[in-house]
């Protein structure tokens, strides 16, 4: 595959946060995957953008790119950095991969005066219907692999992310559902037919939140 090419995963990511995020902004992508991300804002938005990834292979990825990349865990990298150091913080489709979600999206929060959250929604109605009809998740092209071929994950929900703010004091500054196809805009009950949840998120005592 060429190192270029973006997958429909990429694109909702690169169309939001490139709306979302001013030029010039001091970005930390945490869990940056190959750096696809971070090489838009580099090129499209003059950001001045890090990643950190604890792959090797994908922080390979990050350096063919040209963009820079720690290689490590982010959560050791958020603990060392100093508060309000970021303009912006991007955590996208890490959640669900981490042992302690909670404490990375707290620390992003002191770095970052913006933090950028984006999950797959494990509430959509096909993972309900899915699981209800036939005993287990849904195969699609976000996750075709079985259960035993499959990374490490935590699903999480758009009720269960929402319920977590609520519970941290964290405001939701925007955000932005797309439908199966992380495409299509779904305002309308979005905890059953949205297939993906972006967020931007302000911690509620900070000045302007």
């Amino acid at each position: 595959m060429s190192l270029r090419r973006k997958s429909f995963r990429d694109e909702a990511d690169l169309r939001i946060f490139g709306e979302w995020i001013q030029d010039g902004s001091r970005v930390l992508d945490v869990g940056c995957g190959r750096g696809i991300l971070l090489e838009h804002l580099v090129t499209q938005k003059r950001a001045f953008s890090v990643g950190v990834d604890n792959d090797p292979v994908k922080v390979a990825g990050c350096v063919e790119r040209g963009v820079n990349v720690i290689q490590g865990d982010m959560h050791a990298v958020l603990r060392e950095l100093p508060d309000a150091s970021c303009d912006w913080v991007v955590c996208s489709r890490v959640l669900q991969e981490l042992s302690n979600p909670s404490e990375v999206v707290l620390q992003a929060l002191r770095v970052g005066r913006r933090v950028a959250v984006a999950f797959v929604n494990h509430g959509h109605w096909r993972n309900r219907l899915s699981m209800v009809r036939y005993g287990h998740r849904a195969r699609n092209r976000v996750y075709p692999n079985p259960w035993y071929q499959s990374e490490p994950s935590n699903p999480v929900s758009i009720t269960d992310f929402e319920e977590f703010c609520a519970h941290y004091g964290i405001t939701v500054a925007r955000r932005e559902y797309l439908g199966g196809d992380w495409k299509t805009p779904r305002r309308l009950l979005p905890k059953l037919l949205a297939g993906y949840g972006v967020y931007e998120l302000v911690r509620a005592d900070k000045p302007g939140a």
